[in-house]
């Protein structure tokens, strides 16, 4: 059953925000020298760069609540709705395995085989979205409770998870599951999809009078919670005997988890004030964000800038990073405009960004 598209400018506008800081960040991470890492400059791009992956599986959550509820709207029966959100699970993986393919081939050399199975984001997109399409078993308010819920339990469940024994588990499956610095697992990624799908079926439920008051709450429920888990996190109180913060710590699944809440009042707020009615380049990049991941991995790690790897100052990689930005908003407007680039990556982007059916 296809869906007329509606676009949501303030998710699109998120979603651009965390592709620039993503953009960033990787910059920082491929060109900057090695000894002038252990600076703030640095720390403070890398810890920003964080935030991207969160965000993004977080408004896939929310797109993915209102691809339910549309299904539901259109009086689908609980496993008809299931096996039609599987199929954006399917979408994702078909993308994932080709995003890797493409790495590998261009990289052949330098890059071994077992990269093809490496989970990236785009992987772990998939297989949230195949383990979360019994959501559709549900209604979208009963939703509303049991996402956030899931959402919790896996925040808390993940450093349990990670300290498991997972020996008799081949790597190519164990990193579905459980998270390293390189893979995106399960646990504790894909918490951020169900606190997704919670705030997308909330969303879904309010009449369009109710949004701006809502957004207001989302915001100061963000500020509540990203200091107050800050602060106990500093407190050192803990249930775990093993445990790494910056790997799987709950609190700081909570802490990323609010500041995405303020980032969606705010953009809700701006778009609605400024941005809503002309073009933004913010939200150009969110509305192509999977043709500019694709792109920039390559053009950033690949072959193609291979003689400033490792090389650069600070204020030569913040021009690098400046620069990239504007490539990838080129070929972003470029992909809007060009209708050969715009088939191949058109339908696959619609399934990552913000489309809202019916």
């Amino acid at each position: 059953m296809k869906l007329r598209a509606q676009r949501l400018p303030y998710l699109d506008w998120l979603r651009g925000i965390a592709a620039i800081i993503m953009l960033q960040g990787h910059v920082f991470h491929s060109f900057l020298r090695n000894d002038l890492r252990a600076g703030g400059t640095y720390r403070l791009s890398q810890y920003v760069g964080g935030m991207p992956p969160a965000v993004f599986l977080f408004l896939l959550g929310v797109t993915y609540a209102f691809l339910m509820d549309s299904f539901e709207r259109r009086g689908m029966s609980p496993w008809e709705r299931v096996r039609a959100s599987t199929k954006r699970s399917g979408y994702l993986f078909l993308v994932a395995f080709a995003f890797r393919l493409q790495l590998w081939l261009v990289s052949i050399d330098k890059s071994p085989w077992t990269d093809l199975f490496r989970v990236d984001i785009l992987n772990a997109m998939g297989f949230a979205l195949l383990l979360f399409s019994l959501m559709g078993l549900f209604l979208t308010v009963e939703r509303i409770r049991l996402c956030a819920i899931l959402g919790i339990a896996i925040a808390i469940a993940s450093p349990f998870v990670s300290n498991l024994d997972w020996s008799a588990v081949h790597p190519f499956l164990k990193f579905y599951v459980v998270s390293d610095h390189l893979n995106f697992g399960v646990f504790p990624w894909a918490a951020f999809v169900a606190f997704g799908m919670s705030v997308g079926s909330i969303l879904r439920r309010l009449r369009p009078e109710d949004v701006l008051p809502s957004m207001q709450w989302f915001g100061w429920v963000g500020v509540v919670l990203a200091f107050g888990c800050w602060t106990i996190s500093n407190m050192g109180l803990t249930i775990y005997s093993t445990s790494d913060f910056w790997l799987n710590g709950p609190a700081l699944i909570m802490i990323k988890l609010g500041v995405i809440l303020m980032l969606m009042a705010f953009s809700y707020v701006w778009n609605l004030q400024f941005a809503a009615e002309r073009f933004s380049w913010v939200r150009q990049f969110g509305a192509t964000s999977l043709l500019v991941y694709w792109v920039h991995i390559e053009l950033v790690y690949g072959k193609t800038l291979w003689f400033f790897k490792e090389s650069l100052t600070i204020p030569r990689t913040a021009l690098m990073a400046v620069l990239v930005i504007g490539l990838m908003l080129g070929l972003s407007l470029l992909r809007t405009n060009w209708p050969a680039v715009k088939t191949f990556f058109g339908s696959r982007n619609a399934e990552l960004t913000g489309a809202q059916g019916d």
